[in-house]
This record gives C-alpha cells, structure tokens and sequence, in this order.
C-alpha cells in the first residue's frame, strides 16, 4: 500500500520529519508531533532551523502529544494514518527495560485507534533492544524490550525487520529523552515494521445449517476444528496453494497413467466406520463427533437468508446415517426449535470408501482414479501433526500377471513427480536437499511416503511423513489387485512453498493468499515474524477409577488455546506416599502464527485450560 498520511510520534528535534519530507511525494500528508511544548524547544537552534523548514512546506505539528494516549490528542476525523513512526523510544534518563516495555505497549494500544486497516507502525529500536533472531547480537529474552509480545498487546504482528540506515535520511540526528543533546548509538539498530492481526475472536466456532431433502438442520463445528470446516480450498475457484499443489500433482501422473477424477460425493459425515487403512500401516486416529439437530422453528426463516449466527455449509451427509422419524415424536422439543438429535463422526480417510468407488459402475480398471478432499482426525500436538488436513487419494487397479512390473513403475512415477514439486522452489546452487523415500512396513505389503527435507532447519524432524501406500487385499476381487496411495496435500505443500507452520494454510488472513500467484509455485515468505512464546506448567491429580485420555488432553489444549499450543511436554509423574494418588505434569508452549497473541491473553487461556481439564476430563488441578 503507497502511504498517504504519516504521523510521526516521539520526534526530538524534528530532524528526522526535515530528512523525510525530502524523500517522499509532496501530495503525501505529514504529521510530526513531539512531546514537548514550544517553550520547551526554544534553546535549540537545530530544532528551530528545523521547525522553519516543516512550516515551509506546509507540514502539520503538533506539540505536547503523548504517544501512548494518540485518540486523546488527535479528532476523530483526523485519524486513519497509512504509517505511524517512532524512532528510538525510550523512558528517559535510566529507565530499565521494563518501563521500556511498559512504554511500547501503551504506545501499540494507542496505534490501533488512529491506524488505518491496513496500515503499518515503523519503530526504530537500538542494537538488540528489540529481542528478535534479526537482532545480531541476539539479547535474552528477559533482557531485550521483547518488542513483538509488547506490539501484541496493541493487536499488532511484525511483518518486516531491516537495518536503520542514517545515511538513508541525510540531516537526521537522533536525540535522547526529550531532546538531550546526547543521542542514541544507532549502528545495527533495526527498524521494525509492524501492521494489525486478526483478532482471535474470529476464532471462534461457527454453527451451520444444512438442508437434506425438505428438512433442515444445523450443527456446530468442534471447537478444536473452529474455522476448518466448508473452507473449500479445493474448490474452482480457490487459488489455496494446496489446490495449486493438488493439481500440479494430478498433471505429474497423468503424463504415465489415465487419470479419472472423481467428485467428492462421499459423506463428510456419517455413522460408518473409520476406514479399511489396515491396523499395521499406521495407528488408527479417533474420530471427531458432531451433534446434528432438526431445527424446526428456523426452517422457513433459513431458507431465505443466512442469518448471523449459522451460515450455509455444503457438506454431503449420508442419509442412511439419519434416523427416518427424527424428531417426529418430540412436539415439545420441537416448538421449541430443537426436536432431536443424532451423533455422526466427521470423515477421516477416504479409505474408508474405496470398496464403493471400485464397485462403482463408472469404475475404469487400468484407469488411476483420484479423489480429493478435507479429512479430520484427533491427534497429538506435534509441529507436523494436524487435526484437518486435506487428503488425495489414488486408486489404481493391477491386473494380476503384471501386478509387479506396474507397481514398480507407479512407485518410480510417484518418487519422480513428488521430486520434481519438491524441487520446485530451491534456490540454484542451495545445499539444502530433498528425496523421496518408499519405507517398507512391518506387514512386507504396504509402504509408508517419507521425505527427507532439511528446509526447515534443525529444530524440525529430518524425516517427514506425507503418506502412506496400501497394497493389502482389503478389496477382493477376481482380475485386479488394487493400490491405494493417500497423499497429505498440507504436508506436501508446506514442503513445497517452505511453509513452517501448518497452521498458516487454515488462516482467515487475506494476505496470505495474496503471497501465492494462481498456478505459480514460488516459496513463501511469511507476513508473521519472530511470533513470541510464552510457557506454562500445569500439574493436576488424576481422579483414581477414571482413565486418562491424552488424547482427549491435547484435543482440549487445541480448542482452548484455539491452536496456539505448539507443543505440550510431560515433565513428571508423582505418586503420593500415603494416598497413592497419581499426579501428572505437563509443560505448555503458547505461540501464534499469524495473530497477536499477547503475554495476557496466553496466561488466560492458560487459566481457562485449567478449568476445562477439570470439567471434561475430570482431574483436579493442583
């Protein structure tokens, strides 16, 4: 975005305006403010000389402007600046780093009132004051001005960092507190660039109505699923980069194998079981429930509009899976707008109908057939392990007496088109390195799809699994042996673009789909730097005739903390001498992707994990 109005807050001597009106198109409107009043600044001849310039040019100042109370001193109608600056802050005098903070966090606070929505906040910081990785050296953390937690406090994110460069600004010299005649040392200070996050509220679960046949219903998404449900990246109009990835993935096969795509008409919801993925190639994951209701008193009212609370959603339910009188016999419960509802588990494999697309009419032997679409499983915190990922699957038919020579020449294709996405964006000459590894499971039958990718560097897992391939006679049939090869499209994408965080591909930030050109592979540079962590320990007693569910443990961690829990760590196991009672300790790491997630906000989440262990899973915290 070109800038059209600045503010400029906290300047000394108003050298730095004086500098910056020479770089910068005159029709841009500036704003230079300070704290002191003009009694204050009377003795300075460089202030002064400086002040005649601003007015010659018709520049706007304003004295005795306190930069974290900005709505106080500027109207309502004069608000809504591009670009907010602030060079070098500080206290004054030997103020600590904590008053420093406290100082950036009121000013962050005071910025969300008088920026414009897509504006930025530029703040000039010290060689390692700022506490980021960009700083060189790198401070700890306890002793930098942690400047990205303070920023959060406002709703901000840092999205750039770059050297401050005085030679940049010709005339410009810093000043100390309140125009002291002593400035700041400036060499490898860093100016960073901050602009607004989401908020988390938009986090929130959403409730949805679905209509089948002449009967309405509605639902809510699981809470540890909020904003991952009827996103249709896959769709045709999408531009998601895992569509991109899916469809750069299905031309790579095609040039070996007729391909047939097949329409995601199987249910996303549904009473059956979890799959035919047998119990050796992988551990089978729990499946999400929903709880669907009839909702009799809104069915007129939502045939004709989307209301606030509940909007569309295009999911194919499995009407088998609906009980024919549903809500029939219930009149109470249905003048009052819930008649009845019936539990259905969400999709978690399209392997759990490959029996139906083989016995399909349509059903071409020789043919590949592809399937693709979002699945959804419980599963640990781990930093490549997600609850809603979207899934290809591919179907291929062997006849019998070739069953081997084709196998091996599908394994060849698929490590080659796989080598050849992963490959993609690699810099000429990198030493980083990807490969395709089949591994063998204990069964001797199937294989599970490793890649060995170090783009990520060495806090991550060497080896990643992206999927798995199923040669097991789980389909009889009298002329064909079948192969099934699921694929995670996340996982490839996210190798692909070097994307780190899974989280980032289910963000409701437009700017991350405005990082991907339609069709084009390019890697990706994130518009959330240096995201802050924040810890908590949490110890609780189990209660002694009920089992405890990890599981269900993460699962809860996930929807409290609205996936803001990175990773969760056992620290102890404790068993009272006298009691016998059995205490658990874990260790928690809190950290956004792509919102602000502010010191606070984590302790309270922290709290309220507390209080929903205690109410779902029956512990007692300590």
């Amino acid at each position: 975005m070109v800038p059209r109005r600045l503010l400029l807050v906290g300047e000394g001597n108003f050298s730095f305006t004086a500098s910056l009106i020479d770089t910068l198109d005159p029709e841009v409107s500036i704003t230079a403010t300070c704290l002191q009043h003009p009694a204050d600044l009377e003795g300075d001849p460089v202030t002064q000389e400086n002040l005649q310039r601003l007015r010659e040019r018709g520049i706007e100042v304003r004295f005795g402007v306190d930069c974290t109370q900005l709505a106080h001193a500027l109207l309502s109608h004069d608000r809504d600046f591009d670009r907010i600056y602030f060079n070098f802050p500080h206290c004054g005098r030997k103020a600590g780093v904590a008053k420093n903070r406290e100082l950036l966090a009121k000013f962050f606070r005071s910025c969300a009132d008088v920026l414009a929505q897509e504006g930025e906040v530029h703040v000039a910081l010290c060689r390692g004051q700022g506490g980021t990785p960009a700083d060189k050296p790198q401070r700890e953390w306890h002793n930098s001005w942690q400047v990205v937690a303070m920023a959060a406090q406002g709703g901000f994110i840092l999205s750039d960092v770059y050297p401050f460069s005085c030679e940049a600004m010709p005339g410009y010299k810093c000043t100390g507190y309140r125009s002291q005649a002593k400035s700041f040392h400036v060499e490898g200070a860093l100016n960073h660039v901050f602009t607004q996050s989401l908020p988390f509220a938009g986090s929130q679960p959403r409730a949805f109505r679905v209509r089948l046949q002449d009967r309405w219903f509605s639902f809510t998404e699981p809470e540890a699923l909020a904003g991952k449900l009827n996103r249709g990246f896959l769709g045709a109009s999408s531009c998601h980069p895992i569509k991109t990835i899916n469809e750069e993935l299905i031309a790579e096969l095609s040039k070996k194998f007729p391909l047939k795509r097949l329409k995601c008409s199987f249910p996303l919801l549904s009473q059956g079981g979890t799959g035919v993925l047998p119990a050796e190639t992988c551990d089978l994951p729990s499946d999400f429930w929903i709880s669907l209701h009839e909702d009799n008193l809104h069915s007129e009212s939502l045939t004709g509009e989307i209301t606030q609370e509940k909007e569309d959603v295009f999911l194919s339910l499995s009407e088998c899976a609906l009980p024919k009188n549903l809500g029939q016999d219930d009149c109470k419960a249905a003048h009052e707008g819930i008649s009845e509802q019936v539990k259905l588990r969400l999709r978690s494999s399209f392997l759990a109908h490959v029996e139906a697309v083989i016995h399909s009419p349509d059903f071409l032997p020789g043919s590949m057939h592809v399937l693709s679409g979002p699945v959804f499983r419980k599963c640990h915190i781990l930093p490549f392990t997600m609850p809603a990922f979207h899934e290809t699957l591919l179907i291929l038919g062997l006849n019998k007496s070739r069953k081997e020579s084709c196998f091996e020449s599908l394994l060849g294709h698929l490590k080659d088109s796989l080598d050849n996405l992963l490959t993609r964006t690699l810099l000429e000459g990198s030493n980083l390195s990807t490969s395709v590894e089949f591994i063998l499971q204990p069964n001797g039958k199937d294989y599970v799809i490793h890649v060995k990718s170090l783009n990520f560097g060495p806090d991550y897992p060497e080896n990643l699994t992206i999927g798995t391939i199923v040669t097991s006679k789980i389909v009889p049939h009298k002329h064909q042996d079948f192969v099934f090869v699921s694929i995670n499209l996340d996982l490839l994408a996210m190798l692909v673009y070097g994307i780190s965080d899974w989280r980032l591909l289910w963000t409701f930030d437009n700017r991350f789909l405005k990082k991907f050109a339609p069709g084009k592979i390019e890697h990706f540079k994130s518009y959330s730097l240096y995201p802050p962590c924040y810890v908590h320990d949490i110890s609780f007693w189990l209660e002694e005739k009920k089992g405890f569910d990890e599981l269900e443990f993460h699962t809860v961690a996930r929807a409290v903390s609205q996936d803001t829990i990175i990773s969760i760590q056992p620290l102890g196991r404790f068993q009272h001498p006298d009691t016998e009672q059995v205490s658990l300790c874990y260790r928690l790491t809190y950290q956004a992707c792509d919102k602000a997630l502010s010191p606070q906000l984590a302790a309270a989440m922290q709290s309220q994990f507390r209080k929903e262990i205690q109410r779902q899973l029956h512990v007692s915290p300590r």
